[in-house]
């Protein structure tokens, strides 16, 4: 038997897979649709794959906090797995402005958050999906560095590397940051396989995969930090002409800086813009996979006719969104990085150069 629990790490594409074949164990619970996919798409401090036959299949990550009144304190999550445990004083609130964060009780009964430096799920994913890009990338420059002048093309995996790749740069960072191109082009490759390999192993049902990684503000606001970084710090002087003294009539410049200040606010909306869509994109589809996979769950006491039709039905609905978000994890990586570029580049323009336009021969006359 296999009972269902909000907090599960795995993919709803596995569990819905599963119900064709393993008989769902009946807890005698309502199913709390939007817990469930708030549950999922959340952070948690411990990596819960599964519960099989009421054993839960969970990786404990260590909790470090700092607090005012006791210092540091650093433990396995395992202390604190049993809902309502508490361990030094610490607990995880179940409701309030801090639920599902660590706070400690004080001796007039308010609750603290301290200072938290914990490994949560998603710090782990990023971590390992980290790691698995060094491995990936250093595996084929490894290639490259034992490569003759006379050896063969690449196949496999570093010829397919190599492929998209030479296709970013000549197709897309090349045309949209133009000359200086070069200079950019290892952090606009990083950041498409970042997201890219991120996007993919959240797919993945099971350990390492299933962390929801760019599906999280911060990593998203942290992604669309560095392109705002690139684009300020690295622009050129015709760039900062162009926002605070733009080619526009005086009057929209002086005494009031209307365009001045539209162009200074669109420094900030363009990373904002960013964020938003990657994180929007991504989280959506973790909880319209999970929505679908719960159908089968609420249906359950429809009935035979009605779960077993609706079963079909949800699984049917999950693989094909997976299907689906095999191409939108390429195409938010392609789209972040796309635009990023056109960003860089429109920073790094030498500024419009204007041309004398000579009369024809047949004008003169």
């Amino acid at each position: 038997m296999i009972g269902f629990n909000h907090n599960n790490g795995m993919r709803p594409l596995l569990w819905a897979l599963l119900l064709l074949f393993v008989p769902l164990q009946s807890q005698g619970e309502e199913i709390n649709t939007k817990q469930i996919v708030l549950g999922h798409i959340g952070d948690a401090y411990e990596w819960h794959m599964g519960t099989f036959g009421g054993w839960e299949c969970t990786i404990p990550l260590p909790i470090i906090v700092h607090s005012p009144t006791s210092g540091w304190h650093c433990f396995s999550s395992a202390r604190l797995h049993d809902e309502g445990a508490e361990f030094e004083g610490l607990r995880i609130a179940e409701e309030g402005p801090y639920e599902g964060k660590i706070v400690e009780r004080q001796a007039d009964g308010s609750d603290l958050r301290p200072l938290d430096l914990s490994m949560t799920k998603t710090a782990a994913g990023l971590l390992i999906n980290s790691l698995l890009i060094i491995v990936l990338i250093l595996g084929c420059a490894r290639w490259y560095r034992r490569r003759r002048p006379d050896s063969p093309a690449p196949r496999g995996f570093v010829g397919m590397i190599e492929a998209l790749v030479s296709t970013l740069v000549e197709d897309l960072i090349k045309p949209c940051v133009g000359p200086s191109y070069r200079r950019f082009a290892p952090y606009l490759l990083t950041v498409f396989c970042f997201i890219l390999i991120n996007n993919l192993m959240g797919l993945i049902p099971i350990f390492p995969g299933g962390a929801n990684v760019t599906g999280n503000i911060a990593v998203a606001f942290i992604l669309a930090l560095a392109t705002f970084l690139a684009v300020n710090l690295f622009g050129r002087r015709t760039y900062w002409k162009e926002i605070f003294w733009p080619d526009v009539p005086t009057w929209l410049k002086i005494p009031i800086p209307i365009i001045p200040l539209i162009e200074f606010v669109g420094i900030f909306t363009k990373p904002f813009a960013l964020m938003i869509r990657l994180f929007a994109n991504i989280m959506a589809g973790h909880a319209v996979i999970l929505s679908l996979t719960c159908v089968v769950f609420v249906t359950a006491k429809m009935g035979a006719l009605i779960n077993g039709s609706m079963t079909v039905v949800s699984v049917f609905f999950s693989i094909f969104m997976n299907c689906l978000e095999l191409l939108v994890a390429f195409l938010q990586a392609y789209v972040f990085t796309l635009l990023s570029a056109v960003f860089i580049g429109l920073a790094q323009e030498e500024g419009h150069t204007e041309t004398e336009i000579k009369p024809s021969n047949h004008l003169k006359s």
